[in-house]
């Protein structure tokens, strides 16, 4: 009997690895830098990464291969995948390629709650962020041109171009807000918002009725 699982990047991470080859969790982490997954998944803490093979385990989609020693580590836990690990790795990866998910990120919910600053401490605020941006676009041209020059073939290179063409969009986007805010394009007062709030509260108290106190 096994134990479902839900889908995640670093749970697909490690299906994929292992129908590489037999890994134990130390290597599967290795791996995860040495290939520049690290960029994608997150797995700056072994102890998640130890969390989720004991998840893919108790669920049948990773089995045990052998139990290791060797002097620096006493005690090493090979694992390999399952059959029914690769069908369920194949369809993790079909759906997270056509299915968008709202991850809900932490940028556009501090978008969404702006108007707690005033206009200047924003465009100070997203030119930091346009500078970490530029660094950022830049070590991914970095990591494309490394790639390409060792003859990489292109599928092996998607992640990186679209992490570097995602970094460049969203610092154009931030530059384009930060000069719309310099420039007083985008604006607002205090009025403004008390009236918007003013009248989203009347619609919704129309939609669902008046409130208790006044009916009674």
């Amino acid at each position: 009997m096994t134990t479902a699982v839900r889908s995640s990047p670093l749970a697909l991470t490690v299906l994929a690895l292992l129908q590489y080859q037999p890994l134990h969790p130390y290597g599967v982490q290795r791996l995860i830098r040495e290939w520049g997954k690290d960029q994608v998944v997150n797995v700056g803490q072994r102890a998640g990464l130890y969390r989720t093979m004991e998840r893919l385990l108790a669920a049948g989609l990773i089995a045990v291969r052998e139990t290791g020693r060797d002097a620096l580590y006493p005690e090493r836990t090979v694992y390999e995948v399952t059959d029914a690990g690769r069908e369920t790795a194949h369809e993790w990866l079909d759906d997270m390629l056509a299915g968008p998910k709202n991850e809900f990120p932490e940028f556009p919910a501090a978008l969404s709650l702006l108007t707690m600053l005033t206009p200047d401490v924003i465009a100070k605020a997203l030119r930091r962020r346009a500078g970490s941006l530029e660094v950022a676009v830049a070590a991914h041209e970095e990591v494309l041109d490394r790639e390409r020059q060792s003859g990489s073939p292109s599928i092996l290179t998607l992640e990186s171009d679209y992490l570097r063409t995602v970094a460049a969009a969203e610092l154009d986007w931030v530059r384009r807000i930060v000069a719309d805010l310099e420039e007083g394009r985008l604006a607002w007062t205090a009025e403004e918002l008390y009236a918007k709030a003013a009248e989203a509260g009347t619609e919704d108290a129309g939609t669902h009725g008046a409130p208790e106190d006044s009916r009674r």
